[in-house]
């Protein structure tokens, strides 16, 4: 992996990698446990079940896509971590086929809901492996912010399109099916039965800023200080291109 990658790589996962691991700090010490049970469903590449593995936590990942299930393995041996994770091919429908109910501690559910038919139907299904007292992480398309970036690109036809839309979509060229908002997010977690946490705006200028700053070294420290300090003001969602959102399933529910 060039350094160029590396640092798109980083700046990419690095707010929701910094609020991932407290939030698996806490559970550690709400269940006196010093690893966890973690799924990561639709979790690819494992860009975070390695570096969750890393820290001692047990992580399965569930993905449809064989490559980057595959790519997920090497680099699971490249860190040595291959006795701690599982990968199995499948989908949110077919999650029980591979995991059991009620045996993670934490959920990842990142660029899941986006893609599937029915966003409230499959968390409400990915929930179900959560355990009582359980943290799901969701990280989700933010709409409010593909507005902007659409109209800062110039393409101001789909700004509009995409603001109108149901979906937040801007149009039949639209890769992504669907996009979200803090609403959106909350009222899902909450039909799901969890309660909401804090909700993190996730690159909130570097999909805004030139290329050339994200890749420039002399720039990516600067540029990521500024998007840590900004995650966690809630004026700066409206910006971001992801929102990232932590829930818990409450302890008397399972």
């Amino acid at each position: 992996m060039s350094d160029q990658t590396r640092r798109r790589s980083s700046m990419r996962t690095a707010v929701v990698w910094q609020v991932l691991r407290e939030a698996l700090d806490r559970r550690v010490e709400a269940t006196g446990r010093s690893v966890l049970d973690v799924l990561d469903a639709g979790g690819g590449t494992g860009n975070l079940a390695v570096p969750i593995a890393r820290l001692g936590h047990r992580v399965t990942v569930v993905d449809p896509s064989p490559d980057a299930l595959a790519a997920f393995e090497r680099r699971a041996a490249e860190a040595g971590v291959t006795d701690l994770v599982r990968a199995y091919q499948g989908d949110t429908h077919g999650l029980f086929e591979v995991v059991e109910p009620d045996a993670a501690d934490v959920v990842l559910c990142h660029g899941v809901l986006e893609v599937v038919d029915d966003p409230s139907a499959d968390l409400a299904h990915i929930v179900r492996a959560l355990r009582a007292g359980g943290t799901l992480s969701l990280l989700a398309a933010n709409r409010t912010g593909a507005v902007l970036a659409r109209a800062l690109a110039g393409h101001f036809d789909q700004a509009r399109d995409l603001l109108a839309d149901p979906e937040g979509r801007y149009g039949p060229a639209d890769p992504l099916p669907r996009r979200f908002t803090v609403a959106d997010l909350t009222a899902l977690v909450a039909k799901a039965g969890l309660e909401a946490g804090p909700v993190h705006a996730i690159r909130v200028f570097a999909d805004l800023v030139p290329g050339v700053l994200v890749d420039d070294p002399n720039s990516f420290d600067a540029l990521l200080d500024l998007e840590r300090a900004a995650a966690e003001q809630p004026e700066y969602r409206a910006l971001a291109t992801q929102l990232h959102l932590l829930a818990s399933k409450p302890a008397d529910r399972v």
